[in-house]
């Protein structure tokens, strides 16, 4: 098979895990998951000769790069948008939520907001990527040890951070009004 018809292989396989991988990642900017992805598939292209036999975690560690750079190019933009005073606050566009628009199972969410991003990224390639340790370490450009390693403390920090929040947060009754 030529180096072509690898990459076109790997696209057509792996074009929509990608998508997931970055759209979970711009949560509520969905505008901005195309151009990330076709910058994903960009690089892949221009790569196409170093592509692995199993792509699919290969094409996450690209991802991450591509993502970082469109979160640093949205950070910019904002504080522009900022400079020149043209955000929602002042023009009275404001949404704000109900008292009771909590999602369900958002204190996971809470907990993993509360961890250093290189955690939250472990966390979430091996529970919303479904990712092995062997796939996780090429995700991450390190060895398996390594990546053992830092899922292994990724959980840990994660169950002190529920734990801490379970004895800050009064306990529910549910059932009872």
């Amino acid at each position: 098979m030529s180096n072509d018809e690898i990459f076109a292989a790997a696209y057509r396989e792996h074009y929509w895990a990608v998508s997931r991988y970055v759209a979970r990642r711009l949560d509520g900017r969905t505008d901005e998951v195309e151009e990330v992805v076709a910058e994903v598939f960009t690089v892949a292209w221009r790569r196409r000769g170093d592509l692995p036999a199993t792509p699919l975690p290969w094409l996450y560690g690209v991802a991450r790069n591509c993502l970082a750079n469109a979160v640093r190019g949205y950070g910019r933009r904002r504080r522009l948008v900022d400079r020149l005073g043209n955000d929602e606050t002042a023009h009275g566009r404001q949404i704000v939520d109900s008292p009771d628009a909590e999602a369900p199972g958002g204190w996971v969410h809470e907990a993993l907001a509360r961890l250093s991003a290189k955690d939250q990224e472990v966390l979430r390639l091996t529970a919303w990527e479904e990712l092995g340790i062997d796939d996780l370490a090429v995700a991450l450009g390190c060895g398996t040890r390594a990546a053992s390693m830092r899922l292994h403390r990724a959980r840990r920090r994660l169950r002190a951070e529920i734990d801490r929040m379970s004895l800050t947060t009064p306990s529910k009754e549910y059932g009872r009004d």
